[in-house]
Protein backbone atom coordinates (compact mmCIF):
# COMPACT_ATOMS: atom_id res chain seq x y z
CA UNK A 1 0.00 0.00 0.00
CA UNK A 2 1.17 3.30 -0.81
CA UNK A 3 1.62 5.74 1.94
CA UNK A 4 0.31 9.70 1.50
CA UNK A 5 2.53 12.24 -0.12
CA UNK A 6 4.80 14.88 2.00
CA UNK A 7 2.15 17.29 0.13
CA UNK A 8 -0.71 15.03 0.91
CA UNK A 9 -0.10 15.10 4.75
CA UNK A 10 0.87 18.98 4.53
CA UNK A 11 -2.97 19.45 3.23
CA UNK A 12 -4.55 17.36 5.89
CA UNK A 13 -2.54 19.29 8.75
CA UNK A 14 -3.36 22.22 6.75
CA UNK A 15 -6.95 21.36 7.42
CA UNK A 16 -6.48 20.56 11.37
CA UNK A 17 -5.44 24.00 12.24
CA UNK A 18 -8.07 25.52 10.53
CA UNK A 19 -10.95 23.39 11.47
CA UNK A 20 -9.15 23.78 15.73
CA UNK A 21 -9.08 27.11 14.99
CA UNK A 22 -12.27 27.54 13.67
CA UNK A 23 -13.94 25.45 16.61
CA UNK A 24 -11.72 27.65 18.87
CA UNK A 25 -13.76 30.70 17.41
CA UNK A 26 -16.92 29.07 17.37
CA UNK A 27 -16.30 28.36 20.95
CA UNK A 28 -14.99 32.23 21.57
CA UNK A 29 -18.46 33.57 20.01
CA UNK A 30 -20.45 31.26 22.11
CA UNK A 31 -18.60 32.16 25.32
CA UNK A 32 -20.02 35.82 25.35
CA UNK A 33 -22.37 35.86 27.93
CA UNK A 34 -24.06 39.01 26.19
CA UNK A 35 -24.86 38.73 22.99
CA UNK A 36 -24.59 42.96 22.85
CA UNK A 37 -21.10 42.57 23.71
CA UNK A 38 -20.22 41.14 20.47
CA UNK A 39 -20.53 44.26 18.64
CA UNK A 40 -18.80 46.30 21.49
CA UNK A 41 -15.01 47.84 21.42
CA UNK A 42 -13.06 48.83 24.30
CA UNK A 43 -10.19 51.47 24.09
CA UNK A 44 -8.22 51.91 20.76
CA UNK A 45 -9.52 48.48 19.56
CA UNK A 46 -12.05 49.57 16.40
CA UNK A 47 -13.31 46.11 15.05
CA UNK A 48 -15.84 43.99 17.23
CA UNK A 49 -15.73 40.53 18.00
CA UNK A 50 -18.93 40.00 16.22
CA UNK A 51 -17.39 41.90 12.97
CA UNK A 52 -13.82 39.43 13.21
CA UNK A 53 -15.88 36.42 13.11
CA UNK A 54 -17.79 37.86 9.50
CA UNK A 55 -14.76 38.95 8.30
CA UNK A 56 -12.81 35.69 8.83
CA UNK A 57 -16.15 33.62 7.57
CA UNK A 58 -15.86 35.80 4.26
CA UNK A 59 -12.05 35.88 4.14
CA UNK A 60 -11.97 31.88 3.77
CA UNK A 61 -15.25 31.66 1.78
CA UNK A 62 -13.52 34.10 -0.34
CA UNK A 63 -9.93 32.92 -0.76
CA UNK A 64 -10.48 28.91 0.38
CA UNK A 65 -14.09 28.38 -1.28
CA UNK A 66 -14.15 30.65 -4.26
CA UNK A 67 -10.34 30.62 -5.02
CA UNK A 68 -9.53 27.27 -4.57
CA UNK A 69 -12.96 25.46 -4.32
CA UNK A 70 -14.97 27.01 -6.96
CA UNK A 71 -17.95 27.61 -4.60
CA UNK A 72 -19.21 30.72 -6.80
CA UNK A 73 -19.35 32.58 -3.30
CA UNK A 74 -18.72 36.46 -4.12
CA UNK A 75 -17.29 38.23 -0.98
CA UNK A 76 -18.45 41.52 0.10
CA UNK A 77 -15.80 42.32 2.21
CA UNK A 78 -17.26 46.06 3.22
CA UNK A 79 -20.34 44.08 5.08
CA UNK A 80 -17.89 42.07 7.23
CA UNK A 81 -16.94 45.33 9.05
CA UNK A 82 -20.28 47.32 8.21
CA UNK A 83 -22.71 44.91 9.75
CA UNK A 84 -24.08 45.11 13.26
CA UNK A 85 -25.79 43.17 15.39
CA UNK A 86 -26.15 39.73 13.19
CA UNK A 87 -28.05 37.07 15.60
CA UNK A 88 -25.17 34.91 17.19
CA UNK A 89 -26.93 32.03 16.13
CA UNK A 90 -26.40 33.06 12.54
CA UNK A 91 -22.95 34.14 12.88
CA UNK A 92 -22.26 30.48 14.35
CA UNK A 93 -24.09 28.50 11.55
CA UNK A 94 -22.18 30.03 8.67
CA UNK A 95 -18.81 29.94 10.73
CA UNK A 96 -19.43 26.19 10.56
CA UNK A 97 -20.50 25.87 7.33
CA UNK A 98 -17.48 27.54 6.52
CA UNK A 99 -15.16 25.46 8.47
CA UNK A 100 -16.73 22.21 7.09
CA UNK A 101 -16.86 22.96 3.18
CA UNK A 102 -12.83 24.88 3.77
CA UNK A 103 -11.87 21.30 5.40
CA UNK A 104 -13.33 19.74 2.46
CA UNK A 105 -11.87 21.53 -0.24
CA UNK A 106 -8.05 21.89 1.47
CA UNK A 107 -8.20 18.22 2.21
CA UNK A 108 -9.09 17.09 -1.51
CA UNK A 109 -6.63 19.70 -3.12
CA UNK A 110 -4.70 18.31 -5.97
CA UNK A 111 -1.05 17.24 -5.81
CA UNK A 112 1.34 19.82 -6.78
CA UNK A 113 -0.80 22.57 -5.82
CA UNK A 114 1.53 23.50 -2.82
CA UNK A 115 4.08 24.77 -4.75
CA UNK A 116 1.92 26.38 -7.33
CA UNK A 117 1.02 29.82 -7.71
CA UNK A 118 -2.01 31.06 -5.41
CA UNK A 119 -4.51 32.00 -8.38
CA UNK A 120 -5.04 35.48 -6.37
CA UNK A 121 -2.01 37.94 -5.73
CA UNK A 122 -1.42 39.32 -2.30
CA UNK A 123 -1.02 42.69 -2.12
CA UNK A 124 0.24 42.47 -5.74
CA UNK A 125 2.43 39.65 -5.23
CA UNK A 126 2.57 36.50 -6.52
CA UNK A 127 2.78 34.13 -3.81
CA UNK A 128 2.60 29.90 -3.41
CA UNK A 129 -0.49 28.50 -2.22
CA UNK A 130 1.60 26.70 0.41
CA UNK A 131 2.75 30.18 0.94
CA UNK A 132 -0.76 31.73 1.39
CA UNK A 133 -2.21 28.99 3.48
CA UNK A 134 0.05 29.46 5.59
CA UNK A 135 -1.16 33.43 5.60
CA UNK A 136 -4.54 32.54 6.44
CA UNK A 137 -3.94 30.37 8.81
CA UNK A 138 -1.69 33.06 11.23
CA UNK A 139 -4.64 35.62 10.19
CA UNK A 140 -6.72 33.12 11.78
CA UNK A 141 -4.97 32.81 14.43
CA UNK A 142 -4.35 36.40 15.34
CA UNK A 143 -8.47 37.83 15.00
CA UNK A 144 -9.08 34.53 17.21
CA UNK A 145 -6.98 36.27 19.57
CA UNK A 146 -8.51 39.36 19.65
CA UNK A 147 -11.77 37.81 20.14
CA UNK A 148 -10.40 36.21 23.35
CA UNK A 149 -8.87 39.44 24.61
CA UNK A 150 -12.43 41.33 23.80
CA UNK A 151 -14.36 38.59 25.20
CA UNK A 152 -12.22 38.40 28.48
CA UNK A 153 -12.09 42.42 28.43
CA UNK A 154 -15.60 42.93 28.08
CA UNK A 155 -17.04 40.46 29.87
CA UNK A 156 -14.48 40.03 32.55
Amino acid sequence: MKSASVEQNMWTIFAQLLDRDLQKLHAEISAFSEESNLWKTTGSITNPAGNLCLHLTGSLNHFIGATLGNTGFVRQREGEFANKNVPRLDMLRELTATRIKSVEILTAMPEGSLEATFPRKFMEQDVSTAWFITHILTHISYHLGQVNYLRRVLEG
